[in-house]
């Protein structure tokens, strides 16, 4: 504890230093003359036109600026910021959106959301998502965030079911530099210091450090995390050069093993804070038997992004971007657990008499990888027809390996130190390419009538060697995918409505876990089995909206029709993944509501429904039946087969966000819905998550400095923040798991997430 006191000590003092040598980087930003200034704007504008993405306008793609993502920023990860998006669920392993962080738009998971940043890929490319704990506030260095329901637009990757495209462009004139702190309950805190600098002769720098702690609301799931930003630009008058280097850190206690029913919901006195993560029991001397943690059971990674763009405006119409970009990620998870003596490969009859038996051991599994390619896009812009292609390519190379440090049970003959049992390499290789074209047929006034096309093709190769972690399988694998994904859709707007409408295709490669949890290799045949299969998405959009100067209305549908579609299963792997299996037909469909009124001058609400029905077709599954969750007595088995609903899937989900401001004051109060979901596949209510309803309530008044200073020069603004997230303390969980097991009286062996009450947070933000 002293030790973490001292290192947050030292973090702030860092902090306080960079503060000062920002701010006189700021000063010489301040010598720029106006003229300069003038001149860098008017460029700043046409970049701002030459980096925009040649995109169809639809009701079912939403812009995020940076005021709006920050406005309830108090160190929670960037997904819990964007819980306005229409049919967008979130949860985390410690139950405050700290640590471990993962979401769902119209039920689909975070591996099938094609996440980028300046179009650079950002999901890892073997597990295909993003974690966000080693990117701790990255919301405050995006200047906005494209969020796309549904297949969005080609870039690097492929969306299969939405995309989120972040931007770190900061095109702004003025220096500024900020300093933010908040605190709040279980011991949060984040702590941050940015700066923009506008320097003479067309340069401009932005930096951003942020530490953030928090103990967590489950216990021992703990964060350590911080992050950076920085890049620099030269802005010409037809060529621009960024470099950007950005990443973060991260220790986080594990969260990721579940509770029971009861825990989660606290019923019968539970305690909805407990994690059996690290638990294990040691004889006491009255020959009892005690309960304890191991205290290292943690999970630590890092990761470095680095970006090299330069664009060049040929002509007023034609222009060029070219990118380069680099990742670097490593880290390991240490636990202490029991496990079978084959968990870690330790089958030779001179080291144990019996594979099967179990012993308590310490573990960590490693990775090691390496990111790296390019991108290469040209536009040509005009009033009738906008056209953009594009091609880009990357290589990744990742490493995996597994050390036994320690059994409590001994081998019968001694292992090496820091036993390595198991060890294996991954290569994925990606290209792509595209053309995409916005035609305005009409473009008259206040009439306007556009096609979009858009055509992709996707090469994907993926091999891998080695042992396996878990099975100790060997692993001779090597997959290539060719993926061709078209997209049309047209678009009319008149007098304040506009209807759009738009068919596309999309297809995904398998991930690592999908090939981990299905494919098996005989190595007498040198085949594999139960390969599983790529998916393909067909997806049709209409929607209709109306815009009001006070208010807007508006509705999508969607269909989206799956071919062998990847679902989630219900079980879990052994780090909290969950398991996936290849459906045949399957589908997703939905209604998108949204509306906004501006009630008054200093009221305004929003809000949007989403109702969905999502469907496995002719799906079939066994379930094994026991006589009951102490015995495990094998007694028969049943099955299911029909159409059934969609692990987490809820029907309805919903939001409302009030929003007032008055006088240097704002509030916001912000209720998010979601219906019940099933953990599994089985329509099962005694594996279900139950309905829930969140409330949180955002106040921020800024205090009129420069009318208590108006004599002075330089006054800084000071704005005052609280936040109270669940603020009718709802005991609810957002995520759990099934076994695909039952037990004589009807119950089910499951787990769930749960999620913290009402917590309180407060602080402070000062720029100048």
């Amino acid at each position: 504890m002293k030790k973490n006191r001292v290192q947050n000590t030292e973090y702030r003092i860092q902090t306080l230093f960079l503060a000062g040598a920002l701010a006189l980087s700021m000063s010489a930003g301040a010598q720029t003359s106006e003229d300069t200034l003038t001149i860098l704007m008017r460029q700043l504008e046409d970049i701002e036109v030459s980096v925009k993405r040649v995109q169809q306008t639809t009701l079912s793609t939403s812009i995020v600026k940076n005021e709006e993502l920050n406005r309830d920023n108090t160190g929670q990860n960037l997904p819990y910021l964007l819980l306005t998006t229409p049919g967008l669920q979130v949860t985390s392993d410690d139950g405050l959106g700290v640590g471990y962080t993962y979401f769902r738009i119209r039920g689909t998971d975070h591996t099938r959301i094609n996440m980028t940043v300046n179009e650079v890929q950002l999901n890892d490319q073997e597990s295909q998502t993003v974690f966000w704990v080693n990117m701790t506030d990255m919301a405050s260095s995006i200047s906005q965030i494209d969020v796309q329901r549904g297949v969005g637009t080609s870039t690097s990757g492929s969306a299969f079911g939405a995309g989120l495209n972040m931007q770190t462009n900061f095109l702004d004139t003025t220096s500024h530099i900020k300093l933010a702190f908040n605190g709040g309950m279980y011991n949060t805190f984040r702590e941050l210091v940015s700066m923009h600098a506008a320097i003479a002769n067309r340069w401009m720098i932005n930096g951003r450090f942020t530490k953030v702690n928090s103990d967590g609301f489950l216990y021992r799931t703990g964060s350590d995390l911080y992050s950076y930003y920085g890049d620099i630009g030269w802005y010409g008058k037809k060529t621009q050069v960024i470099a950007r280097a950005f990443g973060g850190a991260e220790k986080t206690g594990m969260g990721w093993e579940g509770v029971n029913y009861d825990v989660a919901y606290g019923h019968n006195g539970a305690d909805r804070r407990y994690n059996p993560a690290g638990e294990y029991t040691v004889p006491a001397a009255d020959g009892t038997d005690s309960i304890v943690y191991y205290k290292n059971q943690t999970d630590n990674y890092s990761q470095q992004h680095g970006q090299l763009t330069v664009n060049h405006r040929f002509t007023q119409r034609w222009s060029l971007t070219a990118t380069l970009h680099y990742t670097h990620g490593s880290g390991y998870y240490e636990q202490y657990k029991k496990k079978k003596y084959s968990y870690w490969g330790l089958t030779d009859p001179t080291l144990v008499t019996n594979p099967k038996d179990k012993s308590y051991g310490l573990y960590m599994k490693h990775l090691n990888n390496h990111y790296a390619g390019f991108l290469l896009s040209a536009k040509y812009l005009s009033e009738v027809v906008d056209v953009q292609a594009g091609v880009a390519g990357s290589n990744y190379y990742g490493q995996h390996w597994g050390i036994l440090d320690y059994l409590a049970k001994p081998t019968l003959k001694p292992l090496p130190v820091h036993y390595e049992y198991y060890h294996n390499d991954a290569n994925k290789i990606d290209v792509n390419s595209y053309l995409k074209a916005n035609w305005r047929v009409l473009h008259r006034g206040k009439e306007q009538l556009s096609l979009y096309g858009d055509l992709q093709y996707r090469y994907v190769r993926y091999s891998r060697n080695g042992i396996n972690d878990e099975d100790m399988e060997d692993l001779p694998l090597t997959a290539n995918y060719h993926f061709f994904n078209p997209k049309a859709g047209l678009t009319y707007q008149h007098g304040g409505h506009m209807l759009s409408a738009s068919f596309a295709i999309a297809n995904r490669d398998p991930s690592r876990n999908n090939y981990k949890e299905n494919a098996r290799w005989d190595a007498a045949t040198q085949t594999w089995t139960n390969m599983p299969k790529a998916e393909t998405l067909y997806d049709y959009e209409l929607g209709y909206q109306y815009a009001h100067t006070r208010f807007n209305i508006g509705v999508n549908l969607y269909f989206m029709d799956y071919d062998n579609q990847l679902v989630l299963t219900g079980e879990y792997n052994d780090v909290g993944a969950m398991k996936t299996i290849n459906v045949k037909d399957s589908y997703r469909m939905g209604m998108e509501l949204t509306a906004g009124v501006k009630i008054t001058d200093w009221l305004s609400w929003e809000g949007n429904l989403v109702l969905s029905r999502n469907k496995l077709q002719h799906y079939k599954q066994y379930i094994d039946l026991y006589d009951n969750a102490t015995d495990w007595n094998w007694i028969g088995q049943d099955s299911i087969e029909g159409d059934v609903t969609i692990a987490f899937s809820p029907t309805l989900t919903a939001m409302s966000l009030f929003t007032v401001s008055y006088a240097g004051f704002v509030g916001t109060l912000q209720t998010n819905v979601a219906s019940r979901q099933f953990l599994d596949n089985t329509q099962d209510v005694a594996a279900m998550l139950r309905a829930y309803t969140t409330t949180n309530l955002h106040l921020e008044y800024a205090l009129p400095m420069r009318r208590w200073f108006s004599h002075r020069r330089g006054v800084p603004s000071v704005r005052l923040l609280a936040q109270l997230n669940n603020l009718f303390n709802a005991k609810y969980a957002s995520n759990g798991g099934a076994e695909a097991s039952r037990f004589a009286d009807g119950s089910r062996c499951t787990w769930y997430y749960a999620q913290a009450g009402i917590n309180v947070h407060g602080g402070f933000i000062v720029e100048w």
